[in-house]
C-alpha cells in the first residue's frame, strides 16, 4: 500500500504546457489511494480541460474565487482548502507562479490557497532551459526552499522550445515516487521493527471442537494498519480471525493454537524492537486431545485442563532493549491486577481494558483502556474506535523513542 493512500492532496496547476500531463499524475494519486483537490489557474485551462480533471479526480476543479456562472456566486475558500490538505503540489510550477508564490502576490485563488496551507508543499518546475537558471528564477527557488517548501527538480529532455535540457517537468510517476520516498523517510517509525499479536488462540478438543473466546483479532489489526502507516515494519501474529490486512510492511502469520502463538512470538522477539501483546491468549488447553471425534454419550462429560505457556511473561524474561507492551482485559480490581502483571511480566506499558466500560471488550468497533506504564503512572483514555486507540498506542511508542 502506497504512503499516499488516505492523503488529502491539492494539486495546483499553473499555466504551462506541461499542465497536459497532470492528468496522468491525478489518475495516479487516485491509484495510489488519495483523495484529490484540483485548483487551477486561469492561464492552465488552455493547456488542459477542468472536465478532464474533474472526472479523474472525482472531485471540482477550482480556478476562481467564485464560481461567475452560479447565480448566487459562491465562494471558493481557499482558507478551508489549504486547511483540509495533507499535501500540496504545485505542478508544473511555471517561473510566473514560482514569482508569485515566493514573494506573496495573490492575484488568484492557487496563490491564496498555497498562502493559507499549513501541510507541507511541493513544487515542481516547468520552463525552458534559460529560464530555469535564470537569476529571479533561481532566487524563486532559494526563498521557497527558506520557507519549507520542497523542490522536485525539472529533468532534462525535449522542451516545447525545441531545445534540450533542464527545465523539463518531472514525469508523472517520478513525481510520485519522490513524493512517496521524502514522505516514507520522515515516518516516525521508519526504521522500527514491531512484532503484533492478535486474535483469539483455539485449543482442540477432538478434531471439531476447541476451547476458545471471543476476541476478533480487530485491535490487533488496527495497531498493525497504524505502526505501518507510521514506517515500521510489522510482523503481525494472528489466531483466527477473518481480519485481513494489505500493506507492504506488514507481514501476516497466522497460528491456531498457544502453542503455535509462543513459538511464532519466540521466532520474531530478538530481532524486535517493539513488542505488542494484544492478542487474546487460551489460559488453558485440554490436556489431551482425542484423535476422534469424542462421541456424545454420557449425560456429564469432564476435560482435564493444562496450563499454556505464558507468551507475555516469556517475552519479558528474555527481553534486552525491547519495548515491551501487555494487555489486561479485567472484570474486578482492574488497575491493582495490571500493575501487578507490569511485574510479574518486565513489561514497560500495559493497555487495561475493562468488561466493566460500556463500549470496550471483545467484537465491538470501540474501546475504553487505560495506560499504566512501568512506573505505575496511570492514563485513563476516553471511549475511542478501535482505530484511534491504535493511535493512541503508537503514541506511545513514538514518544518512548523521542
Amino acid at each position: 500500500m502506497s504512503v499516499l493512500s488516505g492523503k488529502k492532496i491539492v494539486l495546483g496547476i499553473s499555466g504551462g504546457i506541461a499542465a497536459y500531463k497532470t492528468a496522468t499524475l491525478v489518475r495516479l494519486f487516485i491509484k495510489a489511494g488519495a483523495h484529490v483537490q484540483v485548483i487551477m489557474t486561469p492561464a492552465s485551462k488552455d493547456f488542459v480541460t477542468p472536465l478532464t480533471l474533474s472526472t479523474l479526480s472525482k472531485n471540482p476543479v477550482y480556478s476562481t474565487f467564485y464560481n461567475e456562472e452560479d447565480a448566487d456566486a459562491q465562494w471558493n475558500n481557499h482558507v478551508e482548502l489549504g486547511l483540509w490538505a495533507d499535501l500540496m503540489i504545485i505542478a508544473p510550477a511555471t517561473a510566473n507562479t514560482l514569482s508569485k508564490m515566493a514573494n506573496g502576490t495573490c492575484d488568484n485563488l492557487l496563490i491564496a490557497t498555497y498562502l493559507s496551507a499549513k501541510c507541507p508543499v511541493y513544487f515542481a518546475p516547468a520552463m525552458d532551459l534559460d529560464m530555469y537558471i535564470h537569476p529571479s528564477t533561481l532566487a524563486s527557488f532559494a526563498a521557497l526552499t527558506q520557507f519549507g517548501n520542497i523542490i522536485i527538480p525539472a529533468e532534462n529532455g525535449e522542451l516545447a522550445s525545441g531545445l534540450s535540457g533542464q527545465g523539463r517537468m518531472a514525469e508523472p510517476e517520478n513525481i510520485v515516487a519522490f513524493l512517496e520516498a521524502d514522505l516514507e523517510s520522515k515516518l516516525p517509525l521508519k526504521g522500527k521493527k514491531i512484532l503484533i499479536t492478535a486474535g483469539p488462540t483455539y485449543e482442540a478438543i477432538d478434531p471439531v471442537r476447541f476451547i476458545g473466546n471471543h476476541s476478533s483479532g480487530k485491535m490487533g489489526f488496527d495497531i498493525a494498519q497504524s505502526a505501518a502507516n507510521l514506517g515500521a515494519s510489522v510482523t503481525l501474529i494472528s489466531g483466527p480471525s477473518h481480519f485481513t490486512i494489505n500493506h507492504n510492511l506488514v507481514n501476516v502469520v497466522r497460528v491456531v493454537s498457544a502453542q503455535d502463538m509462543y513459538d511464532a512470538c519466540h521466532q520474531y522477539f530478538e530481532d524486535t524492537d517493539v513488542a505488542i501483546a494484544a492478542a487474546a491468549v487460551a489460559d488453558y488447553r485440554p490436556k489431551i486431545v482425542a484423535d476422534q471425534k469424542i462421541k456424545k454419550s454420557e449425560d456429564n462429560f469432564f476435560i482435564e485442563l493444562e496450563k499454556t505457556k505464558d507468551i507475555l511473561a516469556s517475552m519479558g524474561a528474555i527481553k534486552k532493549n525491547q519495548f515491551l507492551i501487555g494487555f489486561a482485559l479485567e472484570t474486578e480490581n482492574e488497575i491493582e491486577n495490571a500493575k501487578l502483571k507490569i511485574q510479574k511480566k518486565n513489561l514497560d506499558l500495559i493497555v487495561l481494558n475493562s468488561l466493566q466500560d460500556a463500549g470496550a471488550g471483545f467484537g465491538k468497533p470501540t474501546n475504553k483502556i487505560t495506560f499504566i506504564d512501568k512506573d505505575f503512572v496511570v492514563e485513563p483514555m476516553e471511549l475511542k474506535s478501535k482505530e484511534a486507540v491504535a493511535d493512541d498506542i503508537l503514541n506511545k511508542v513514538i514518544a518512548h523513542y523521542a
